[in-house]
C-alpha cells in the first residue's frame, strides 16, 4: 500500500523512519526533484504524521502512520492546522515577497513565517513550516530566513520545496538536509491519470505519462487536446527549409493567448509550446549525430523531414536546443510575453541574436 495514498517516494518515506527512530529529525529539509511530483504533498503528509495526537501505545511516531480521527489530523487534512504554516510564490509574483516571511514594512517580525514559527505550538509537540516554491527565494528573502536556520525556535521544523539545488541559494543550500524526489515512473503517472479521470483513454493516459517527464502536474497539463493539435503545427514549422519567424510567432502568439486572460495559465501554455521545441531540437541533434531518434511518429516524421532541409550540423541544433532552454528560464521570471515570444522564435532563425526578453 502507498504511503498515505502518495505514489512513487516509499524511499523518502523509509529515509525519515529511520531519522526518527534514531531520535535525529533535523530542523530544516530542503526537498528538491522535479515540478509536480508530489513533494509539497509528502511534506503536508509528513507533518500531519509528526503533529499527529492520536497515537497509543501501540502506535509510535517513527512509523509515520497518523490515525487519521484525532484533531490534529482532521484540521491538518482540512489544511486548518494551526501548527501547520505555509508560504508560496503568489501567482502574480516572480518571487517570494519578502514579507511573507518578517511581515510587512509596519509589523516587521510581528507576523510573517518566522515570527508565526517561533511561537509555541498550539497542540503541545511542534511546529512545521512548508515554503513552497523555493526556487524563487531572492537574496533578500533568504538573508531574513538565516537567523532562523541557523537558530531554529525549539520543536520546529522547516521544510523547503525546490526543483532543483541548482536553483538555492548557497546560504539556503548549505544549511537545509537535502532530500531528493526522483521522477515517477510512467506508469504511475498513468494510472494516476485514470483514477483521477483527466483522462477514460488508457492510450492517451500512457501517452501523456511518457511526455510527462515524470510530473503528473505536467501530465495534467498535456491533456489538453488543442496542445497535440498545435504541436503538429510547431513540428511542421520546424521542419521547414526556411522557418518564417513572423509567421510563427503570430501562432505562437494566438495560441497562448487563446489560453485566455489568466497569466498563469498563459505562461503554462507558453511553457509547453517551448517544451515541444525542445524536445525537437533534442531528437535533431541526436538524429544529427548518429543516433536513434526517440519519440512517437509525429517527432520521427518531423525530424526526418527537418535533416533534409536542416542547414547546420549537431552543433547547431544543440544551439537551438539551449535557446529554447533560455527561453523557458524567461518564461519563469514572467518576461513579457510578446517581447519573449519574438525573441525566441528569432533565435531559432538567425543564430548569433541572443535572447532579449524584456521584463514587465
Amino acid at each position: 500500500m502507498p504511503w498515505q495514498g502518495l505514489l512513487g517516494h516509499d524511499d523518502v518515506v523509509d529515509r525519515f523512519r529511520r531519522i526518527l527512530a534514531r531520535g535525529r529529525l533535523a530542523s530544516t529539509f530542503l526537498f528538491v526533484g522535479p515540478d509536480g511530483i508530489g513533494k509539497r504533498t509528502f511534506a503536508m503528509k509528513l507533518a500531519q504524521a509528526l503533529l499527529c495526537v492520536g497515537q497509543g501505545e501501540e502506535r509510535h511516531e517513527a512509523d509515520l502512520e497518523p490515525c487519521g480521527h484525532c484533531e490534529s489530523c482532521v484540521q491538518a487534512a482540512a489544511g486548518t492546522h494551526p501548527d501547520i504554516l505555509t508560504v508560496a510564490k503568489p501567482a502574480e509574483k516572480s518571487e517570494l515577497p519578502v514579507a511573507l516571511f518578517v511581515g510587512t514594512k509596519e509589523k516587521r517580525m510581528q507576523e510573517g513565517l518566522c515570527h508565526d514559527l517561533s511561537l509555541k505550538p498550539f497542540f503541545g509537540r511542534r511546529r512545521v513550516a512548508v515554503i513552497d516554491d523555493a526556487d524563487y527565494l531572492n537574496e533578500e528573502g533568504a538573508n531574513c530566513l538565516l537567523k532562523t536556520l541557523e537558530e531554529p525556535p525549539p520543536r520546529s521544523l522547516l521544510i523547503l520545496v525546490g526543483t532543483s539545488l541548482e536553483r538555492q541559494l548557497p546560504t539556503i543550500r548549505s544549511r537545509c538536509q537535502i532530500v531528493r524526489f526522483a521522477p515517477l515512473e510512467a506508469n504511475v503517472i498513468a494510472e494516476l491519470l485514470l483514477a483521477e479521470e483527466a483522462t477514460a483513454d488508457r492510450a492517451l493516459a500512457e501517452r501523456l505519462a511518457a511526455w510527462s517527464e515524470g510530473s503528473l502536474a505536467r501530465a495534467r497539463n498535456l491533456a489538453d487536446p488543442e496542445l497535440w493539435k498545435f504541436r503538429q503545427v510547431l513540428l511542421a514549422r520546424l521542419s521547414e527549409a526556411d522557418v518564417d519567424s513572423v509567421r510563427l510567432a503570430d501562432a505562437v502568439s494566438k495560441f497562448v493567448d487563446e489560453a485566455g486572460t489568466d497569466a498563469f495559465r498563459r505562461r503554462n501554455r507558453l511553457r509547453q509550446v517551448i517544451g515541444f521545441a525542445v524536445e525537437f531540437y533534442r531528437q535533431l541533434a541526436r538524429s544529427l549525430s548518429g543516433a536513434h531518434v526517440e519519440g512517437d511518429v509525429e517527432t520521427e516524421q518531423a525530424i526526418a523531414a527537418a535533416v533534409r532541409t536542416f542547414g547546420g550540423d549537431a552543433e547547431t541544433a544543440a544551439d537551438r536546443l539551449d535557446r529554447c532552454l533560455e527561453a523557458l528560464g524567461h518564461v519563469d521570471r514572467n518576461a513579457n510575453q510578446a517581447a519573449l515570444i519574438n525573441a525566441w522564435i528569432d533565435e531559432l532563425v538567425w543564430r548569433d541574436v541572443p535572447v532579449v526578453a524584456a521584463r514587465r
